[in-house]
């Protein structure tokens, strides 16, 4: 519940400000999110100002401090202050009042206002919303979402983050206004959906809301309501899409591939003689179509690249004895990272979520972090820098140019797969045993696989 004499800890730098302001004959009021924050028992992670000040008239009474005016086109100043930084912004809307101001701004829990002489300001029940937990339009929603259609996945972000539900003339305008995204930058989709994937809340939504989704992902589509038509599975593949985000770490490359790790199932269903669905295939076309969507709203290349290859490979956990696990977790490591390898064992575990139970996958992601986890603390050698060896110890050999970097990755090979210890004699040794000689002469076959990737998944084409 929210006391009846609701007050907020300000810094003393924002009373500062809030003073000055007042002091020169203008409104000024901490408003937005950090009025919702306090409210709710958090601290806030800014302090934003509305006032009657025009930017310049603001920016005037600050001249001992800095004051920053990249947003002074939309009324807004930055006034940094004994370590604070604020927003001060002028109030919006042809009145120019605070109630005109909070009028337009996107939800009840957002359009709140405090000031140290009136108290809180909360003309729409923002409050109230708060207790219910309620996600709400501020008036007519479709008036809202006319006026910023990015607003219709802010209703969606903030009923994520929260996990509150959403009211129904909002939610009814959010189905009705969903294409006002087709007008809304990429890069600003992008941060919306991404706090959206991440927050607690998000399963519900996702199955509430998928041809929201669905207009800067069309991609998305044809997973609503496809029948997998296989054992492994009991829901259909959006519902196996949703629960697997669910269940993934709330890390955005996580979501992000959970969420499209299965997003090309649907160009690679067949089915058996007794009506079987497999997906022969289904991981690197979803790994194809990730890169487009992650391209088209604008991610950095370092996301882009994590999230494809988790999605392209996240049918590699292995499985088996311990031995052929430990050598498969070792060669992904080496592959690709540990952080990534954890990522993998991660993604297909919340993908265990989303399948009939199956209690010997469970067990063996819990085999696979362990492995990853004790050979992290062996300090596993997994890259050509870790190697007893180097280039210089192998020119006495004569071996130079191409064939001198084919015997080191020859050499890291074999200790990844522990056909070899990590010791300069042995790897001397081993070389000259098994290795193709510097000019091509081949000496012994090596034996063991050569994979440089992962294990085969149990069940290939059905996850």
């Amino acid at each position: 519940m929210i006391p009846f004499n609701f007050d907020l800890d300000v810094p003393e730098a924002v009373m500062a400000l809030l003073s000055v302001l007042s002091a020169h004959g203008f409104e000024a009021y901490l408003a937005g999110g950090c009025v919702r924050d306090s409210l709710m028992g958090r601290a806030p992670r800014d302090w934003d100002v509305a006032t009657s000040a025009s930017p310049d008239q603001a920016a005037a009474l600050f001249p001992a401090h800095d004051v920053i005016g990249t947003g002074i086109k939309h009324g807004t100043i930055m006034v940094l202050m004994h370590g604070e930084a604020m927003e001060v912004t002028t109030f919006r809307g042809p009145a120019g009042s605070l109630e005109d101001d909070l009028s337009r701004r996107d939800l009840t829990v957002n359009a709140m206002a405090w000031g140290p002489e009136r108290g809180l300001v909360d003309p729409f029940d923002g409050a109230g919303d708060i207790r219910r937990g309620l996600i709400r339009a501020t008036g007519d929603p479709d008036a809202r979402f006319r006026e910023d259609g990015l607003r219709v996945l802010r209703a969606l972000r903030f009923a994520s983050a929260f996990g509150w539900s959403i009211e129904a003339d909002t939610a009814a305008a959010i189905h009705r206004d969903r294409e006002l995204l087709l007008g809304v930058a990429p890069e600003r989709i992008q941060v919306e959906l991404t706090q959206m994937l991440c927050g607690p809340g998000v399963c519900p939504l996702l199955l509430e809301y998928g041809d929201v989704l669905a207009v800067p992902m069309p991609e998305l589509t044809p997973l609503f309501g496809f029948d997998q038509r296989n054992p492994h599975h009991l829901m259909e593949l959006w519902g196996h899409t949703a629960a697997v985000v669910n269940a993934a770490p709330p890390e955005p490359v996580l979501r992000w591939a959970a969420l499209l790790h299965d997003i090309g199932k649907p160009d690679r269903f067949t089915l058996d003689e007794e009506g079987i669905g497999y997906f022969y295939g289904h991981a690197p076309r979803s790994a194809e179509i990730a890169e487009d969507v992650m391209e088209r709203l604008r991610f950095d290349n370092a996301t882009s690249q994590r999230a494809t290859l988790l999605v392209a490979r996240h049918e590699d956990l292995p499985w088996g004895s311990v031995p052929h696990m430990r050598r498969t977790i070792r060669r992904m490591m080496s592959a690709h990272g540990p952080e990534a390898t954890a990522q993998l064992i991660a993604l297909r575990r919340a993908d265990m979520a989303g399948h009939a139970p199956e209690p010997e996958a469970l067990a063996a992601c819990g085999r696979a972090e362990d492995l990853l986890h004790e050979l992290q603390e062996e300090g596993a050698c997994l890259t050509l820098r870790d190697m007893a060896v180097r280039g210089g110890d192998l020119l006495g050999m004569g071996y130079e140019g191409r064939a001198l970097g084919a015997a080191l990755a020859f050499l890291l090979e074999a200790v990844v797969d522990e056909r070899v210890p990590n010791e300069r004699e042995a790897l001397m040794s081993y070389l000259r045993e098994h290795g193709e000689g510097p000019r091509g002469r081949s000496t012994c076959q090596s034996g063991g696989p050569q994979d440089t990737g992962a294990g085969p998944s149990r069940s290939a084409g059905t996850s």
